[in-house]
């Protein structure tokens, strides 16, 4: 890496929306630099099982699939920088980023620095997460089937996983800690008429229970209004309580929405500023699956090349 002579296109964060974007860029000619961040892997680290994923038969480990996208970015001609940013300047081209190390200035940027969903900050959670517990029924929600099941929160992403998984488990419990939902009223009303599903109204879940050894989630505590303890024995615990876009770095300098989501063109990765293009998860707070964001990824690689020929940078 010439730190006096710009990057061609630099790549923040390294999940499956980063290192796409690295393989189409580095195939492209384009010799990326991806700057991989603290969490290399993004969500899919966390995930055990991966089935959803296109070419694999069989369920293939999250962090094993995060490891050959990275070999085969880096067999392109990917360098992968392990670091992270700091600050970033887009007012002028080329652009500049500050990391822990060095200021790495950039004709392009592709920002795939992803989300990550919230969590209730609860004894079990971690210890099982994977393992019973997760923030995505589209993901997991399969391993539960014919099973009991419960979904954490009241707006529409605990109703559309409480809908999701009402067609694959026995039972659903929705667990909300006011006496009404916050999702939308056509959500509502199609969740209100399923059968297997029974509601927890003014309750917060405070622990989750299970076999450590066995890594088996068995039940959870919860604890209503009225101080009222129980526990309710499941196989699986959604958190559903909204996702956090990894977009700090970029507030006040790239148009976002009130959660902090990238907009984008529309059938676009392009931001508001020429030459910054935002893909996965910074920017979808709709589908969030590793297949899509891989999309995104393909898409700002291509836009990016398109940008710096437009500008006679290659």
């Amino acid at each position: 890496m010439n730190i006096n002579k710009p990057e061609n296109i630099t790549i923040i964060g390294s999940g499956p929306a980063g290192y796409t974007a690295a393989i189409y860029a580095a195939r492209a000619g384009l010799s990326p630099l991806m700057i991989s961040g603290l969490e290399q892997g993004g969500q899919l680290m966390i995930t055990t099982d991966v089935e959803n994923y296109p070419g694999f038969e069989k369920p293939v480990q999250g962090p094993w699939l995060m490891e050959q996208m990275k070999n085969q970015a880096e067999s392109f001609g990917t360098r992968i920088l392990l670091d992270f940013v700091k600050d970033v300047d887009l007012e002028t081209l080329p652009f500049k980023l500050k990391t822990e190390k060095q200021v790495i200035k950039s004709n392009s940027i592709v920002i795939a620095t992803g989300a990550k969903a919230n969590w209730l900050g609860i004894k079990g959670e971690q210890e099982f997460m994977g393992f019973g517990v997760s923030a995505c029924a589209t993901c997991d929600g399969f391993f539960f089937k014919g099973k009991d099941v419960a979904v954490v929160g009241g707006g529409n992403t605990a109703v559309e996983e409480a809908l999701f998984l009402s067609n694959l488990c026995k039972k659903v419990y929705v667990i909300h800690r006011r006496d009404n939902l916050r999702a939308e009223k056509i959500l509502q009303e199609r969740l209100f008429k399923k059968e297997n599903v029974n509601f927890i109204w003014d309750s917060n879940v405070t622990e989750i229970i299970g076999d450590l050894e066995k890594k088996k989630l068995h039940s959870i505590t919860i604890k209503n209004k009225k101080n009222e303890v129980n526990q309710l024995p499941i196989d699986g615990f959604f958190v559903a309580i909204g996702h956090s876009p990894a977009t700090n770095l970029f507030k006040n300098k790239l148009q976002m929405d009130n959660d902090g989501y990238i907009f984008t063109e529309p059938n676009s990765t392009k931001t508001d500023i020429e030459g910054v293009f935002a893909a996965g998860d910074v920017t979808d707070r709709l589908y969030r699956q590793a297949v899509t964001a891989a999309g995104m990824g393909c898409m700002s690689a291509i836009e990016a090349e398109s940008f710096l020929s437009s500008r006679k940078i290659i």
